[in-house]
């Protein structure tokens, strides 16, 4: 799974919207040192299971993909930071070794006016 198009994560947010469907968005923040992915790469989670982009690969996106998982029940969007040592690295195969800050959000379609952050009206999970 490699990065997203801008206008293929436009699409595909559509796409949920037109369903009905909440999507979190997991968006690399800020890093530092040898990181998987730059700032600005996304990851897009839907309530149906469904991924589209990438955040990392590996250990990381696990993590990402767990923390996605909780912001769709919750609706709580925050900003998780994950260090890529060295040594976790080479236990995964990978070659990085630097930090990650990966904001993680959820959007769903109100019935007024299109997305917007998730209240509490609903708990679905994926």
């Amino acid at each position: 799974m490699g990065t997203i198009a801008q206008n293929d994560l436009y699409r595909l947010i559509g796409d949920a919207r037109a369903r009905g469907e909440r999507v979190v968005v997991a968006t690399v923040a800020h890093t530092r040192g040898s990181t998987p992915q730059r700032r600005g790469a996304k990851m897009l989670f839907f309530e149906n299971g469904e991924t589209a982009g990438t955040v990392g690969g590996g250990c990381v996106e696990a993590e990402v993909w767990a923390e996605a998982r909780e912001t769709m029940r919750s609706g709580l969007p925050a900003l998780h930071h994950f260090a890529l040592t060295a040594d976790e690295a080479s236990e995964e195969g990978m070659v990085c070794g630097g930090t990650m800050d990966i904001f993680i959000d959820v959007w769903q379609q109100h019935r007024d006016d299109g997305f917007h952050h998730k209240d509490t009206e609903s708990q679905n999970t994926f």
